[in-house]
């Protein structure tokens, strides 16, 4: 599985396309990276979603990570609760997803996929990759590669969806 990453790090990192758009988001139930609990993507039907898959050995997603928090909580200062980051982890170890949290901690939901079939149904191509989902569970957007200048495309793709109805 990490070759496997590993090798689609070396696509492309930029894209705004999206394929996919207007399709159902694929379904998941999926364990807490600390195995706390489960979460699945059903569960957060009515909520905008951006869904992000990250890997400890992810350099972008060192940037990522703490700047998507920053957005989640400032959206939650502002008192947006209709919005919700979930972060799929890809390491084979949960143990070194624990350890990246520990110096890049955030707020919300992270999941681990260890087996890589979600990743396989969203039809993961790079690292970091995302993917926007709109109340009704369908895939909007997807984010591929991140560099800190992104999150103001990204902040305006999630609020635009937060107006839909």
């Amino acid at each position: 599985m990490r070759l496997f990453l590993c090798i689609l790090i070396l696509l492309p990192l930029l894209s705004t396309a999206s394929a996919r758009a207007d399709e159902p988001a694929p379904a998941f139930r999926l364990p807490l990276l600390d195995n706390s609990a489960e979460l699945s993507l059903q569960e957060q039907r009515g909520k905008v979603i951006y869904l992000d898959f990250w890997a400890s050995w992810c350099g972008p997603c060192r940037k990522s990570l703490p700047l998507l928090n920053n957005l989640r909580n400032e959206l939650r200062q502002q008192g947006v609760t209709d919005f919700e980051i979930l972060a799929i982890n890809l390491d084979d170890e949960a143990a070194d997803g624990l350890a990246f949290l520990q110096e890049f901690p955030v707020a919300y939901p992270t999941l681990h996929d260890a087996s890589g079939n979600i990743a396989q149904a969203y039809d993961l191509r790079g690292m970091p990759t995302s993917y926007l989902i709109d109340r009704q569970g369908r895939l909007r957007g997807t984010h591929q590669g991140f560099r800190p200048g992104d999150i103001e495309s990204i902040r305006s793709a999630i609020e635009q969806l937060l107006q839909e109805q």
